[in-house]
């Protein structure tokens, strides 16, 4: 709460949280931004402030004083907590109402959500998602006067078929209680609608309650905000928005689409196998990661890209093309989202052979609370983020485990990172077992997997394991709330 002078405004004698006080109430300041200001009487430190924008949650007026609700720091840094400010104005009712119907006003012009839809994940990471909504982001909704309409998701799919025919013109935003996984579901859903044009400029909200949160730390790392929930409701509940690119993933017919990543190799063994040891929360990636190194797996692959200005130096040129990866995707598709229209030349394409240890095409910076996996990574730059690593001494793999957490990770000469506009993985089996497959995982799901791997379940798999798989991405494609 900054000391900035108000704009010739006159100071009003208040009573604030019972202490005598003279207050302004100013939509212009030095500063830019409509604020309230208090300085007790006979206080020698300086003046407190409010930024209607930053720090105010709600404000109402009743009799002679104005109610107003923030969420602020106690101190730069610290963490932010609910307060309530009462103003109890010396020139009576009429004094109350008209600074409750300004600050109605100020707050109103940032055009912030009024009508959300919440979507819960009550299964996902440990479990507390439905409490955690009880406990924190309902009373932040409610403080700000947030009509919010609730759906818990009963099975996996359910947040895309809700998604699917959900009326978007009773409400201003949708929300997400969970992982990441909900996410994925419900902008899956959205582009499978045949409004979808209309349906993606849905502004989406994402709260950490569950495992892998990557999504949300992602958007609030940006804004130099911890991954909270608490923080991330304070976000939805200012409205700024942030475009955010969506990877089309094609096969033949099959179609998917992602905002988080596609890995394939250790990564993906670590996300989808570690599935058992759900109950340790997010630490159980980094225990399977443990038992992973351990029992190092290679696979045979290839990958061929075309790469962003400044990358084109990385991998073998490709001599011939192979066969056309996008097809038409039926007549049961052809009125949702095709996927962006993206043509390409041979002579545009690189390549690169394994073995590989992992594969992973990253569109936001961080896979996990505590993994920065794609540090250069924009959340609509247009391109992708591959990150390649071939053989590699365990003792490295270890030493790179422990540099996720800031992305330093990828300076070591066992990775390439490097930016790509288009992205095909040919995905082969294991070099110690060539019976055996490996897991396509797209956002966190499998979408393919081989032979000899856990769950096999070919009817349930999405796409088929071997054949190439190829990633374009759309610039831009949906709307995501952030901090600013």
């Amino acid at each position: 709460m900054e000391d900035r002078q108000a704009a010739g405004v006159a100071a009003t004698k208040v009573r604030v949280n019972g202490t005598p006080a003279e207050a302004t109430l100013s939509t212009t300041t030095t500063g830019g931004y409509p604020e309230l200001r208090w300085r007790c009487a006979g206080a020698t430190s300086p003046a407190r402030s409010l930024s209607l924008e930053a720090d105010v949650l709600g404000a109402e007026a009743s009799g002679k004083e104005v109610v107003v609700r923030a969420f602020v720091r106690a101190r730069p840094g610290g963490k932010r907590r609910r307060r309530e400010y009462v103003f109890e104005m010396a020139d009576g009712e009429g004094a109350a109402a008209a600074w409750g119907e300004t600050l109605r006003g100020c707050l109103d012009s940032f055009g912030r959500p009024k009508r959300l839809f919440v979507l819960i994940n009550p299964y996902g990471g440990k479990r507390r998602a439905s409490k955690i909504y009880e406990a924190e982001i309902k009373p932040l909704f409610e403080a700000a006067g947030v009509q919010v309409t609730t759906q818990e998701t009963r099975y996996r799919g359910h947040a895309r078929e809700v998604a699917s025919s959900l009326d978007l013109a009773r409400y201003d935003g949708i929300v997400c209680v969970s992982g990441d996984g909900v996410l994925v579901e419900l902008v899956n859903g959205i582009l499978q609608r045949s409004d979808w044009e209309e349906a993606i400029k849905m502004p989406i909200g994402v709260v950490p309650a569950g495992t892998g949160n990557g999504m949300a730390k992602s958007l609030l790392h940006a804004a130099s905000e911890t991954c909270s929930v608490s923080d991330a409701v304070f976000a939805i509940i200012k409205g700024h928005k942030q475009a955010l690119d969506v990877c089309t993933i094609v096969q033949g017919e099959k179609t998917v689409f992602s905002v988080l990543s596609t890995t394939w190799g250790s990564v993906a063994d670590v996300d989808i196998e570690s599935e058992k040891y759900r109950w340790m929360g997010s630490a159980r990636f980094d225990f399977y990661a443990l038992v992973r190194i351990i029992n190092l797996r290679r696979y045979r692959g290839s990958v061929h890209f075309v790469p962003a200005p400044g990358y084109e130096a990385y991998g073998d040129p490709v001599k011939e093309a192979e066969n056309p990866i996008m097809e038409q995707n039926g007549e049961s598709r052809a009125c949702s989202y095709q996927g962006p229209s993206a043509e390409f030349q041979v002579s545009d394409w690189r390549s690169i052979d394994g073995p590989f240890v992992g594969v992973c095409v990253y569109n936001v910076p961080w896979a996990a609370e505590n993994a920065m996996a794609a540090p250069e990574a924009k959340f609509s730059d247009g391109y992708m983020d591959a990150v390649l690593l071939k053989d590699c001494p365990k003792a490295d793999l270890l030493a790179l485990l422990l540099k996720m957490s800031d992305g330093s990770y990828v300076k070591s000469p066992h990775v390439t990172y490097l930016k790509v506009k288009s992205f095909r993985l040919s995905p082969g089996q294991l070099v110690e077992d060539p019976k055996r497959g490996g897991i396509v995982d797209v956002d966190g799901e499998v979408v393919a997997r081989g032979e000899g791997t856990c769950g096999r379940n070919q009817d349930q798999d999405l796409m088929a394991y071997g054949p190439s798989v190829q990633l374009t991405v759309h610039q831009g494609l949906a709307t995501v709330y952030c901090p600013k």
